[in-house]
């Protein structure tokens, strides 16, 4: 085991300075903690150190949290997966189909409009210039920007991921908790799973020992997100965590300590088939099968200055989470961590 923990110490190094890697990588199973490292600066104009405890914004990484929270509900019998979302919301969607259930939206097979189509657009940060990030700090702020467009496909009909679906799971959650998306999450997911150091910060208020997000420009040249994505994320997006406190979600979601074991086998299965053929998504989680059975359960996230990858392998039961201040890097950390682990 100690020439395999040099041997992981070496190539993980090697693979940090090839790609210039800005962030943490944190790696942990039952007995413990078998690498944690910092990269990088999380300011790069004052040379501050990332460390093993600094914040970073995870993107898309959070939908995993949404999910949960729609799952508590249903197990308290507020809402139904298989609930019409035109009859919980009292927002005006003239052009969806009112057959578009709560489990639609979490298995991205709505086929509602998106405000940010990935299939369309590639670049985030241009969205902002027609809709000022700054004024995008609650769920509702969203709605303009897609409520009235028409329906892409059927519901059910096939997976394309969605992030305005997540924005609608978290405007249901407000309406069904009657507290804002961000401190439901904070109560009813982050508290139990003892996240002491995450949060949905605002842009304009972020706490110490976080991470700004860096992007690179033609020339070469770096400049921070602080104008390229919105200034306080939500229900699809944009969570600050520490690696720590990210493992500590894994651990307590998979030991029943969020959602029950029956609600958690639900969130883990498998109930569409995604565009890699390896992949299939449950409710807010990516689940990566081979011939043998599921290999892995993980989120990712992407924005302007942002990517993580965080990773539950069920045979060994190994955590990894690698979130990055950078727009790549974590994904080549996550290959080489398999193959080492």
């Amino acid at each position: 085991m100690k020439v395999k923990n040099v041997e992981l110490e070496t190539k993980v190094a090697k693979k940090v300075s090839e790609i210039d890697f800005s962030g943490v990588i944190h790696v942990e199973n039952r007995t413990g903690i078998i690498h944690a490292s910092a990269h990088g600066f999380s300011n790069w104009a004052e040379s501050i150190s990332n460390t093993t405890n600094t914040r970073f914004g995870i993107a898309s990484g959070c939908k995993l949290f949404t999910a949960i929270g729609i799952c508590q509900l249903v197990e308290r019998g507020t809402i139904s997966l298989q609930s019409n979302v035109s009859s919980l919301l009292d927002h005006s969607f003239p052009h969806f189909n009112r057959e578009v259930t709560v489990h639609h939206l979490l298995t991205h097979s709505s086929g509602i409009p998106d405000y940010f189509d990935e299939d369309e657009m590639d670049d985030f940060e241009e969205i902002w210039v027609e809709n000022p990030m700054y004024h995008m700090r609650k769920l509702e702020d969203f709605l303009p920007m897609f409520q009235h467009q028409q329906m892409k496909f059927n519901p059910g009909e096939k997976f394309h991921y969605n992030n305005a679906g997540y924005i609608l799971l978290g405007l249901i959650i407000e309406k069904v908790a009657g507290v804002p998306f961000t401190d439901y999450v904070e109560e009813h997911i982050f508290n139990p799973a003892r996240m002491a150091d995450s949060g949905y910060f605002s842009l304009d208020r972020l706490p110490g020992r976080t991470a700004l997000g860096y992007m690179e420009e033609e020339d070469g040249s770096w400049k921070t997100n602080s104008y390229s994505i919105p200034i306080k994320g939500g229900a699809d997006g944009g969570a600050y965590v520490t690696a720590g406190d990210m493992a500590k979600l894994w651990q307590a979601l998979m030991n029943g300590k969020l959602v029950s074991k029956e609600m958690l086998a639900k969130m883990l299965t498998p109930w569409i088939q995604t565009d890699n053929e390896r992949d299939s998504y449950g409710y807010g989680i990516w689940i990566e099968k081979e011939a043998d059975g599921i290999v892995k359960y993980h989120v990712m996230g992407y924005d302007p200055g942002v990517s993580f990858a965080s990773g539950f392998y069920p045979g060994s039961e190994t955590i990894v989470v690698i979130p990055s201040n950078k727009e790549s890097g974590p994904h080549k950390l996550m290959y080489l961590l398999e193959d080492l682990i």
